[in-house]
């Protein structure tokens, strides 16, 4: 397991009931009633937040090393992300699909980004290894 070379940041969520629970952060940007996939809840479910989270951090990647390479992202830059759910065995799992959006950028440029930026997401680095993840440009 690699080891942080420096902590930047640490977020704080406090949890409780679980998938029909609630959940909020310490500084208080975050307070969401949870529920199930399906369910009868009015609330987001985990799989939701972590489609939103990976995509966002996807995103940001693709900025930094847009940023090293000095190239120029378009305005609408986009990423859709599903995430399902399902039995593996006697267990559950997820599987990632997102589907990125760089409109008018040259396919050979945005591939390179998309590859860069898959070993750059710390999102991806986390996932590596233990559950499918399928990138496309749209």
């Amino acid at each position: 397991m690699a080891q942080l070379d420096k902590v930047l940041y640490t977020a704080h969520a406090h949890t409780t009931g679980g998938r029909d629970g609630a959940s909020r952060t310490d500084d208080g940007r975050l307070d969401i009633a949870l529920s199930s996939p399906g369910g009868a809840g009015q609330g987001t479910n985990p799989e939701q937040l972590f489609a939103a989270g990976y995509s966002a951090c996807f995103i940001g990647a693709m900025k930094a090393v847009a940023a090293r390479q000095k190239l120029t992202l378009p305005q609408d830059l986009a990423v859709d992300a599903e995430v399902d759910l399902g039995p593996v065995g006697q267990a559950y799992g997820i599987a990632v699909r997102m589907t990125i959006h760089l409109p008018g950028m040259d396919p050979a440029q945005a591939q390179q980004l998309v590859d860069t930026a898959h070993q750059v997401c710390p999102y991806s680095n986390a996932t590596r290894g233990n559950i499918d993840v399928t990138l496309k440009i749209a």
